[in-house]
């Protein structure tokens, strides 16, 4: 059974940084695609970044050149390192695994003050 738990959430004003971690267990976490989405308030979820097994990253155009996604199969651990924040990336971000195996973490909240 997937089960993913994110941390690092929180306030921060604009133009800061937060780093959000998403530790995985029931998977073989070496060989799953993993992925970042985000839900604002009234907004449909987003893909924000993914990486695959092989470390290939991409990311939504809005946070292109801000935000890096990054893995530690030692830890079992997928990261989103999020800099120049602005109050547009305030939202539930949601840690998944996207292949082989499916499933979703609880999010953690990211508010942006101005």
């Amino acid at each position: 059974q997937v089960h993913l738990v994110e941390s690092g959430g929180g306030l921060v004003q604009a133009g800061g940084s937060l780093r959000l971690s998403c530790a995985a267990s029931g998977i073989i976490f070496s060989d799953t695609v993993m992925a970042w989405y985000r839900q604002a308030p009234g907004k449909q979820r987003e893909l924000v970044a993914s990486i695959t097994v092989g470390r290939m990253t991409k990311y939504s155009d809005s946070v292109k050149g801000r935000f890096t996604v990054s893995r530690d199969n030692a830890k079992n651990t997928v990261y989103l390192q999020m800099n120049s924040l602005k109050p547009e990336d305030t939202a539930v971000y949601y840690c998944a695994a996207i292949s082989p195996y499916n499933g979703w973490g609880q999010g953690t909240q990211v508010t942006v003050s101005s």
